[in-house]
């Protein structure tokens, strides 16, 4: 049983850090690229398969918000490329959430989103077609560096959209 101490500051500060070692992180990174999806989408992915889908729904959007945060934190310290896969992390899983949400359905890999992105686009507007394209720019920009800190910004502002929306017709999750 934990301490109670312990438990108090996991309350207060629920994300932290799990060290693994570096062979088995690359194991990891190695089969994520495979499928198509960020380590972190992997690592997401393997954590909530067991949950039941509406805690899916919910850690997704959550994580999403996340990764928005810390993408402009990043762009703040001057990382372009981290801040561009974060925002491009953090749009990915608000489709994966509204997928979840609306269909019952869990998207998988890249082919998935780009496939349910076209339904996003319907149900929510042709604005989505330029939301989704900025977020695939900030995923290649990760690889190929092009991007510069006012594309992130801008990608950023339709990216913030994108999620506050799916996270509006998503809040009813309980």
């Amino acid at each position: 049983m934990a301490k109670p101490d312990m438990v108090k500051a996991y309350l207060m500060n629920p994300t932290f850090t799990i060290k693994l070692p570096r062979s088995l992180v690359n194991k990891l990174q190695v089969k994520a690229r495979k499928l198509g999806l960020s380590f972190e989408e992997y690592v997401l992915e393997l954590t909530l398969r067991d949950f039941d889908p509406t805690d899916g729904v919910r850690e997704y959007i959550e994580i999403a918000k996340e990764l928005l945060e810390q993408s402009m934190e990043e762009l703040e310290k001057g990382d372009v490329r981290q801040a561009a896969e974060k925002s491009w992390g953090a749009a990915a899983l608000s489709i994966k959430a509204y997928a979840e949400w609306k269909d019952g359905e869990r998207l998988r890999g890249h082919g998935d989103l780009w496939d349910y992105s076209k339904k996003l686009m319907e149900e929510l507007g042709e604005w989505v077609s330029d939301a989704w394209a900025q977020a695939i720019a900030m995923h290649i920009c990760l690889y190929e560096g092009w991007c510069s800190k006012e594309h992130v910004q801008q990608a950023l502002k339709r990216i913030s959209r994108f999620i506050e929306e799916i996270s509006k017709r998503v809040q009813g999750v309980n």
